[in-house]
């Protein structure tokens, strides 16, 4: 593990156990989410992770030569994300939900408040700030997938009694980041500039929040 990369978790400590305090994380380990929380989950997911492959192709654009490696590096990630989106969808469609309000962003289907800002801020942050803020936002998700996304995965399965292909974003993530981290952390070792580190923190901190926003709105 990188010094940054035990850096990045201890600063950002503070901000996911703020996001993990949402009622619906609770709510799931005790049997008590319910078919519309989940869709509504799997809609917000779908609004952000259609921007994934847009964003790292952004941040790749706006790398100077010194960050080739790390162009190299999110063509990588740009070929694994590819159609993620599509695979939301498909899970929406699996456990009854209208995926083609989710696609055209209107009525139940649309894009919450805190995501919008969260993706707004990360294409702000690459056009006018440092491209390298996008790594905060994969410290966030993947971090958070390994984390717990495998247990909620199975816990909504069993309580809403769903079947396997209207979770594939939550198993196969769970799955797929648990090699991503390695190279993540991989990643953050070569970051050595504190400047940069920090613009990376901050990031995550701030996508922490804007993340933990949209789970509070799934009980509300």
């Amino acid at each position: 593990m990188s010094d940054f990369f035990a850096k990045l978790q201890e600063a950002t400590q503070p901000a996911r156990q703020a996001m993990l305090s949402a009622p619906i994380i609770a709510a799931c380990g005790q049997g008590d989410i319910t078919l519309n929380q989940y869709q509504a989950f799997l809609t917000q997911a779908y609004h952000h992770v259609k921007h994934t492959v847009p964003l790292l192709m952004a941040c790749g654009a706006r790398l100077g030569e010194d960050k080739e490696w790390l162009r190299t590096a999110i063509a990588e990630y740009i070929e694994e994300e590819i159609g993620h989106h599509e695979w939301i969808l498909n899970d929406i469609r699996a456990c009854d939900g209208a995926a083609d309000d989710v696609r055209q962003n209107q009525n139940d289907g649309a894009v919450c408040t805190a995501i919008e800002l969260m993706v707004a801020y990360l294409y702000h942050q690459i056009d006018r700030g440092n491209p390298l803020a996008l790594f905060g936002m994969v410290w966030v998700l993947e971090g958070t997938s390994v984390g717990i996304g495998g247990q909620v995965a199975q816990q909504v399965k069993q309580t809403l009694d769903l079947p396997d292909n209207a979770l594939t974003y939550l198993t196969s993530h769970s799955e797929l980041d648990q090699d991503h981290i390695q190279f993540f952390a991989r990643l953050m070792a070569q970051i050595t500039d504190p400047d940069e580190q920090q613009v990376i923190i901050r990031s995550a901190n701030m996508v922490f929040q804007l993340y933990g926003q949209m789970l509070q709105t799934l009980t509300q």
